[in-house]
This record gives structure tokens, sequence and C-alpha cells, in this order.
């Protein structure tokens, strides 16, 4: 059986830049998105370069039944997934008393059920084998409270908790499990879900290919559990840790006002 990195949210993006770093290292790739057309230019794109299989699969995670197609795909082709990156990711802006509730159930649904589901199963499958890895796409986000913002925040909170536990548990199996924790970056993610930032945020905004870039060096020749692209963004998150949360909230809150 052919071993294979799978990719949610592969057609733009850090998902997207992580896509061709996978390739030009060799691996095979089973690309998700929900754009069909997107996705088969990215399989265009990255096969003129690099001599790698590449399946794509239209999904969207927002759908309960969708982790099934995806593994119902996997079983068909008789692939073997040896790295997961659950990059795909919904986000919100406005305050939680007014915002569209199938919107924060959707986005618990992506980022949070599925990306649990398929890491449970795959997890399952690289630690029979004894090999495999996977890297969950969470934020800086993950490590503070978000006015504005509030359910995306807690979604990343829960997924940066994850997969710490998850590296613990399986240093004995040989599974590299690692959170990347970006900050803003420069992706279609902020206009579609709305979000405004201050002057100050903004002027902070990474490039997503060397925020994959950074990713994939980490996690393809490091064993480390949380990965921070960005030394404004290390710098943020020691400050966090250290000054009061009351004291951060209201920071978060001034930019998140846009």
């Amino acid at each position: 059986m052919d071993k294979y990195t799978l990719i949610t949210g592969a057609s733009s993006g850090i998902g997207y830049e992580l896509s061709k770093l996978f390739a030009l290292g060799g691996s095979n790739l089973i690309l998700v998105a929900r754009n069909n057309e997107a996705l088969y230019k990215v399989k265009e794109e990255i096969s003129i370069l690099n001599d790698v299989d590449i399946e794509v699969l239209s999904i969207d995670l927002s759908k309960e039944e969708s982790v099934e197609c995806i593994l119902d795909f996997v079983e068909k082709k008789n692939i073997v997934v040896n790295n997961l990156v659950n990059n795909a990711g919904l986000g919100d802006f406005g305050e939680f008393a007014k915002s569209d509730y199938k919107r924060q159930l959707d986005m618990i649904q992506v980022n949070i059920m599925a990306l649990t589901k398929l890491t449970k199963v795959f997890l399952e499958d690289m630690i029979q084998r004894g090999s495999g890895g996977i890297l969950n796409v969470a934020s800086t986000a993950a490590f503070a409270s978000g006015t504005n913002m509030s359910v995306y925040y807690a979604t990343k909170a829960y997924v940066l908790s994850l997969t710490e536990a998850l590296y613990e548990e399986n240093t004995k199996n040989g599974i590299r499990v690692m959170a990347l924790c970006p900050g803003a970056v420069d992706t279609g993610f902020q206009q579609k879900a709305g979000i405004k930032k201050s002057k100050l945020a903004k002027g902070n905004i990474m490039d997503p290919n060397e925020v994959a870039v950074i990713g994939y060096t980490k996690f393809i020749k490091t064993n480390k559990a949380i990965v921070i692209p960005g030394f404004k963004n290390k710098l943020l998150i020691q400050a966090m840790r250290i000054l009061p949360r009351n004291l951060i909230r209201k920071i978060i809150k001034k930019v998140n006002k846009g």
C-alpha cells in the first residue's frame, strides 16, 4: 500500500503551501478542500514539478458525513495515510450574542469535530504501523480568549490542548505530533471570516509560504510539540504567559476592535 500525506484545506493559504512542500519532499498527496476546481489547479501545478501521486477530494468538512466520505475514499483507494495535516478551519467575527448560530456550529464541526475524528482514526493506524505524523494547524489565538472571535479562539485552544496531550501520549510510539500556531497570515481566511483587526495587528501579518516552510521544516526535522512562526509572535506568547489574564483580554479586545 502506498503512503500519502492527507492535507485538509489544501486549495489555498497555508494548506496550499504545505502541499507543495510535502510533494517536494517526495510524499504522495491527498488534497482535501471544498473548491473542486481550485483543488485540480493545485494538483496540476504540483504535478508539473514533482513526480508524486496526487489524489483530490472535494469535501465540505462542515457536514457531519464529511469525515466518513474521506475514510471511505482512503479505504477504496487502498491508501495508507502516513502524515495527516489538519489545516482546514473556519472563522467568524462579531459579538457572540449577535452571531449566526449555524456559523458557530459549522466552525466547531470543522475546527474541532472533523479534526478530532480524522486524528483518532489515522493515529490508530499510525500506532499499529509504528510510524507517521500529525500536524495540526492551531493559532496564536489558542493561548487566550478572543473578544469578537470567541468561538474561533476557543476552538484553537482545543486544538492546541489536544495536540499537546497526543504529543506526550505518543512519544513512546514513534509518532510525530505537532501544533503549528501562526499569528495573522496573509490568506483569504481573514476576509472570508469578516475579521477586522487594528492597524497594529495588520502590521504583523506573515506570508503563508513563510509559515508553511517553518511548520514543514520543524515537523520533518524536529520533535517539537508546539511551533510558533515569527519572532514577534513568539514574544507575544511569552508576554501572554506573564501578563494578568484580565489585561490580556483588554489588549485582545482592542486588537479585534477593527
